[in-house]
């Protein structure tokens, strides 16, 4: 976890922080595991954040739900 932390933020925003921006938001989970693993940028500032082709779609709905989870 070199670009976020649960807690503060650093080089993207904190995962608490995420949780509470999309808490009011049903597509949520989605709308993160695509961002985990396709990437995104504009949404948390000029930094983009990269794509993890890596993880699969199960586990990537399983870590925006995790993220979710912190508020």
């Amino acid at each position: 976890m070199g670009c976020h932390a649960v807690d503060r933020k650093m080089v993207g925003p904190a995962y608490k922080d995420v949780a509470k921006k999309y808490a009011a938001d049903p597509a949520a989970t989605d709308k993160l595991a695509l961002k985990i693993q396709k990437g995104g940028a504009g949404v948390w500032g000029p930094v983009p954040m990269p794509s993890n082709p890596q993880v699969n779609e199960k586990e990537a709905t399983t870590l925006a739900s995790w993220i979710l989870s912190l508020k």
